[in-house]
This record gives structure tokens, C-alpha cells and sequence, in this order.
């Protein structure tokens, strides 16, 4: 692993434990040539996925891209960073056992806001906002009447 202070290839680890609920392996380096600590995370990765926009261009999947939508939409919100990041890797499982490289921007959006609406309705509202493109204060209010019938038979249920 290149050392992102120097440069250097020849760095060594000298920590690794699991992170995110056994997901990912945390490893902790050091660099011998400048002296410098940092942090890498290793993931499995079953396939290379495509996204595929609406304008038909083609992008490689960035979880790192995902992830950055995700926790803006969470700002603020009383949610545990853990819970987040069990969330997007439950995700990123689910496109890559889609077994299809290529994946519809529209269709990972929809996994998203599944998730989200699951977790925390506020940051729902959020991410539906950008991703179906608000443009004016009644889009919200439309968003979030259709959302109340919902929530009403959720609490209905759970009585």
C-alpha cells in the first residue's frame, strides 16, 4: 500500500481488526520511510458494476459516492454512524448479487430511499428531494402527503 505522505510502496500494517459488523478489515500502517500512521479499510468486492444514467452515460459504481449522498441526507439525524455504514454495505450486497453489472441509476436511487425510509423518515425526505429533483415547496408537501397514508398504516399495524 503506497503511503499517502511520501509516496513510499513499502509500508507495513501493524493493526487489523474487523469493521463494520465483520464487512470490512480495518488495518492500521505505518510508513518506515517518513514516519507517518494512517488508516485503510479492505472490502469484498464480487463484481465491477456500471451505473447506468438516465442520459445513458455510463460511470464505474463509486461506493465512496454513494456513501457521501447517504450521510448528507443523515446530517443531524439521531442515527448511529454504524447503523449508516451497515446500511450502504447491505446496499452495495444487494446491486452486486443483483447479478448484473450494469445497474440503472433510477433503480439504485430506489434501493436508497428503500433503506432510508426504513432507517429514519426525515433523511428519506432528504435524499427524495435531490433524487427526484424538488424544485418548489409544494413538491415536499406533495412528497410528504403521500408519505402519511404510509406511516399511518405502519402505526395502525404496530397497534
Amino acid at each position: 500500500m503506497r503511503c499517502p505522505f511520501c509516496g513510499n510502496v513499502d509500508t507495513q500494517v501493524k493493526d487489523s481488526r474487523p469493521a463494520e459488523d465483520h464487512v470490512a478489515i480495518r488495518r492500521r500502517r505505518f510508513c518506515p520511510a517518513c514516519g507517518g500512521r494512517f488508516t485503510t479499510y479492505e472490502r469484498v468486492q464480487l463484481r465491477d458494476l456500471v451505473v447506468v444514467k438516465s442520459n445513458g452515460r455510463r460511470e464505474d459504481f463509486d461506493r465512496d459516492k454513494l456513501e457521501r449522498s447517504v450521510r448528507i441526507s443523515m446530517q443531524k439525524r439521531p442515527v448511529e454512524p454504524e447503523r449508516v455504514d451497515q446500511m450502504i454495505s447491505g446496499i452495495v450486497r444487494r446491486l452486486e448479487s443483483m447479478g448484473e453489472t450494469d445497474i440503472p441509476s433510477k433503480q439504485i436511487g430506489e434501493i436508497v430511499m428503500e433503506a432510508l425510509a426504513r432507517i429514519d423518515t426525515v433523511a428519506y425526505v432528504r435524499f427524495a428531494s435531490v433524487y427526484k429533483n424538488f424544485q418548489a415547496a409544494d413538491d415536499f408537501d406533495k412528497f410528504v402527503s403521500e408519505l402519511r397514508p404510509q406511516a399511518k398504516a405502519a402505526e395502525d399495524e404496530a397497534e
